[in-house]
């Protein structure tokens, strides 16, 4: 009897596992297109001084020929501005490279949306007849755009949105993020069953690589149809499948890597401003559920947490048991995502720190901080 509880967890434990290795789309090998439409990539920057040249020269590798790229400079207050003006000196890039001072932000707005609708508005339609919205910490190989574009002419789909490999390299990125990428996939399962999904709550985009045709991306209203959600790629999504359009999510993580947050105080702060906010719209759209779930949401990392908390309270065997089998879970998770395996050793801090992540970004409500800026209720 006493292995009981221990065997009905780790069997749940295991169809976890089970929801975050389903095989997942990867980007197709389709012939890459280099003569393609002419495309434009909209890489909105704020305080990017750290990322903004690496982002924008893999771009400006691309074996795609027709294309340019527009840089908005969200009103940094470093020099993301000045390391773009060095690039337009750079032989070649100055008919291919435009730096866009931004306007201030309007009411009503997040500074994201903001800057990516007034990088559309800057795009001459005779230059822009397919959309890319491309975050600042993303790298690209010279094939990704390439090959983007023959996913969306060869799928028929209206929007291609890509999952990156996420380098982590401090010690607080190793222990969080496998947590919180864990936790997305095993909430959606496979994203497979996402593609050209008709239910709205179940569309899914990543706001790092959204591409996307111009006429499209108009019809349903752009970037200021969802200028008010922190969550603003999610939203976009669902405003596609609203509208009837398909969506196609695929894995790249061959082709475009991207590391998010470098510091605790990023991964903090960063998660907070989503998680509360993206996870209802990941729901049915049912009211109850979705006021409830933002204050829920952390309760099933407590799996992570509990057994450990009995082992050094009991020594009992069983919990010995479940807390081995779980590091090894975490180390096969851990190389699922490609980072080193050392982190499953701490795994419950890994749990902890996540919860409380969960927990803040539940209390703080809609009340944003990012990059300076506070965005009230």
């Amino acid at each position: 009897m006493i292995w009981i509880v221990p065997a009905l967890y780790l069997a749940a434990l295991l169809l976890v596992l089970r929801a975050f290795v389903a095989a997942d789309p990867r980007l197709p090998d389709y012939e890459p297109v280099v003569d393609g439409p002419p495309l434009t990539v909209i890489v909105p920057a704020r305080n990017e001084a750290r990322n903004i040249e690496p982002c924008v020269t893999s771009i400006l590798a691309s074996r795609y020929r027709r294309l340019e790229v527009i840089v908005v400079d969200d009103r940094s207050s470093d020099d993301t501005a000045d390391r773009v003006e060095r690039l337009l000196t750079r032989p070649g890039n100055g008919d291919r490279l435009r730096l866009l001072r931004g306007a201030e932000v309007p009411e009503g707005w997040f500074g994201k949306q903001w800057a990516l609708v007034q990088g559309y508005r800057a795009a001459r339609p005779g230059r822009s007849e397919l959309l890319l919205f491309a975050d600042a910490d993303t790298r690209h190989t010279p094939d990704l755009i390439p090959r983007a574009v023959a996913v969306l002419a060869r799928e028929k789909v209206d929007l291609v949105t890509l999952l990156p490999r996420q380098a982590m390299e401090t010690f607080w990125e190793l222990v969080i993020q496998p947590h919180v990428f864990f936790a997305m996939r095993a909430v959606v399962g496979g994203f497979r069953r996402l593609n050209r999904t008709r239910v709205p709550w179940r569309g899914i985009a990543n706001g790092q690589f959204i591409l996307t045709p111009r006429k499209t991306y108009e019809a349903v209203g752009t970037h200021a149809a969802v200028r008010h959600l922190v969550t603003d790629d999610l939203a976009l999504a669902q405003a596609y499948v609203t509208a009837g359009r398909d969506i196609f999510l695929v894995d790249a993580v061959r082709e475009m890597t991207t590391r998010m947050y470098a510091t605790l105080g990023e991964i903090v702060g960063g998660w907070s401003k989503n998680l509360a906010q993206g996870a209802p719209l990941m729901m049915p759209p049912v009211g109850p559920l979705r006021a409830v779930l933002p204050w829920v949401m952390w309760v099933p990392s407590l799996a992570w947490i509990v057994p450990p908390v009995l082992l050094g309270v009991t020594g009992s065997p069983p919990w010995i048991a479940v807390v081995a089998i779980s590091v090894l879970l975490w180390a096969l998770v851990y190389r699922l995502q490609r980072v080193p395996v050392w982190g499953a050793l701490v795994y419950p801090l890994g749990a902890l720190m996540f919860v409380g992540i969960l927990i803040r970004s539940a209390v703080r409500g809609r009340r944003i901080e990012w990059r300076g800026r506070v965005y009230g209720r």
